[in-house]
């Protein structure tokens, strides 16, 4: 199965193309520019270079959530009219699924964390099983500090991954429990871990027609929270 898979959650971008386990060619950008001026041509070049065209692939997946709630969109909507044009279904992977691919192979229990802000964050926790990621946690919104009262008292290793794991490697070192952090080249998200989860996903039933493919945000975004805010207050007045 030939899959092209989109990265765009963070501030990083990414692009992928794997034929089932094998990575042919991977495109990574963090150049702080937009991922509008950036994910889509870093696609088209990709495949070019490659010489495949979007006609002959098997599936178009891409990170639908959580993360940042305009790089999410643009994944979505990148992966939508790529997946449109050829007729192909699409893949939305958890973004934290995808990311505990990068650390599959560690002997420990892997804890994939983006930075929510507010003193959350987006996480879920795996365990590396014949270096294939188990679930352990859905994929959630959670404070550090509850996260640190879950792991409290826990002997197995964590490895923290992500553009949170520095947050959390912090919060979790203090609290005694002990944690390392990934090594900085499998750290952040990867189109390679997107395109692995899509893997999986595909052989098990669960990749959808392009129509159906939203992201997935697990929390309101600021300006839903400000206006749920002021209609409450409203109410009280």
């Amino acid at each position: 199965m030939k899959i092209l898979a989109l990265e765009s959650s963070a501030t990083a971008a990414s692009v992928a193309l794997c034929e089932d386990e094998t990575l042919l060619a991977q495109s990574f950008q963090n150049s702080g520019l937009t991922h509008s001026q950036t994910l889509l041509p870093m696609a088209q070049q990709l495949l070019a270079s490659y010489g495949c065209r979007v006609s002959e692939l098997d599936l178009i997946a891409v990170a639908a959530g959580p993360g940042s709630f305009t790089g999410l969109r643009i994944g979505v909507s990148t992966a939508k009219g790529l997946a449109w044009a050829a007729e192909l279904p699409c893949a939305g992977c958890s973004t934290l699924a995808s990311m505990a691919w990068n650390a599959a192979g560690f002997e420990g229990e892997i804890c994939a964390a983006m930075d929510a802000r507010r003193k959350q964050v987006y996480n879920a926790r795996f365990r590396g099983v014949n270096q294939q990621p188990q679930r352990l946690t859905p994929d959630r919104a959670i404070s550090l500090e509850a996260l640190v009262a879950e792991l409290r008292g826990t002997q197995a290793p964590q490895l923290v991954v992500g553009d949170g794991a520095a947050l959390c490697y912090e919060a979790l070192r203090e609290a005694g429990i002990p944690t390392q952090l990934a090594p900085a080249n499998l750290r952040l998200q990867s189109a390679w871990g997107v395109a692995r989860e899509a893997l999986t996903l595909a052989r098990t039933g669960q990749t959808v027609s392009p129509n159906r493919l939203v992201p997935v945000y697990h929390r309101l975004s600021q300006a839903e929270r400000e206006r749920l805010a002021k209609e409450a207050k409203q109410m009280k007045d």
